[in-house]
């Protein structure tokens, strides 16, 4: 796989701690020519081509009061695409040099197209998903705050909802995730929004949305969670089926088990190899070979 292959169009909500959200946008607009700011508490930096960057007000960050002076807020992405990463990171340089900063109360959410997505890819994507919850929760350092709180494992009532009925529609997926007999039109703040996978992203605005990340404001890491999040995708759509089984994670293996998972999506090969060390650094042992435990010989 080449970055190229990245097909998904994204978006990418980026929290953070420090500066005002004035200050947040002219750092972002600082960076794009020919933009401009409008707005003064929540603020939009408006690019040439008509997308918009929002800097908006987000009450679960630190020192969160609400006013034109707020020492935080919360970035949100116009529609990008693969092409725009590149602008993505300087952005995010641009708002950490400014004094921008991420800590315990911030996070990423990273939003992929659902459009081209159908109710059997939609399941490759739960399924796979699903299967490597834990390892990738390991992999990605997820606070215990942020999985008891707002990026919650997978809901293990929605999983068998699902090995208990016929999915043949997005419909039925609608149904099994908000656990109805029938599709639902969700509310934007539906309860079940609060997991690493939401689906009521979904259900109610058309993007399938991943809050596993922790907050950062170092460009190669986002860069990495963005990469890693549109393979996923790549790797839902091509598969003519994928198991939901539940893996375990070994920690005796697991730096290990993620440098597979992370060959089965694609992400191999030099083009990779700093986003490859970013995913891997939180996990111990050796990515080369899988340990074998030797029992002691009796005595």
């Amino acid at each position: 796989m080449k970055t190229t292959d990245l097909a998904s169009k994204f978006g990418i909500e980026i929290e953070t701690v420090g500066l005002s959200r004035l200050n947040i946008a002219s750092a972002i607009a600082g960076v794009i020519p020919g933009s401009r700011i409008e707005g003064y508490d929540a603020c939009s930096v408006i690019m040439q081509d008509g997308r918009k960057w929002n800097i908006v007000p987000d009450g679960s960050l630190t020192g969160a009061h609400r006013g034109p002076n707020e020492l935080c807020g919360e970035i949100v992405s116009p529609i990008l695409t693969i092409a725009d990463l590149e602008m993505l990171q300087e952005i995010i340089r641009a708002v950490r040099a400014a004094g921008a900063r991420s800590d315990s109360s911030t996070g990423i959410h990273i939003h992929v197209d659902g459009s081209r997505f159908e109710a059997k890819t939609l399941l490759n994507l739960v399924n796979m998903v699903h299967k490597q919850e834990k390892l990738i929760e390991r992999a990605l350092g997820v606070s215990h705050h942020r999985l008891n709180s707002y990026s919650k494992s997978i809901n293990q009532e929605f999983i068998a909802r699902l090995g208990t009925r016929t999915v043949r529609s997005m419909a039925d997926l609608n149904a099994a995730w908000y656990g109805t007999q029938e599709a639902v039109r969700p509310s934007r703040y539906d309860h079940s929004r609060y997991h690493g996978l939401n689906l009521n992203s979904l259900f109610y605005r058309g993007t399938i949305e991943f809050r596993y990340f922790n907050g950062t404001l170092h460009a190669g890491e986002v860069k990495a969670y963005v990469l890693f999040v549109l393979a996923i995708a790549e790797r839902a759509l091509a598969a003519k089926s994928t198991s939901r089984a539940r893996r375990q994670c070994d920690e005796q293996n697991v730096r290990w088990a993620f440098r597979v998972f992370l060959k089965s999506l694609g992400l191999i090969g030099p083009e990779f190899k700093v986003y490859r060390a970013h995913l891997l650094k939180n996990l111990p042992g050796v990515s080369s070979r899988k340990t074998t435990t030797v029992a002691a010989p009796a005595a």
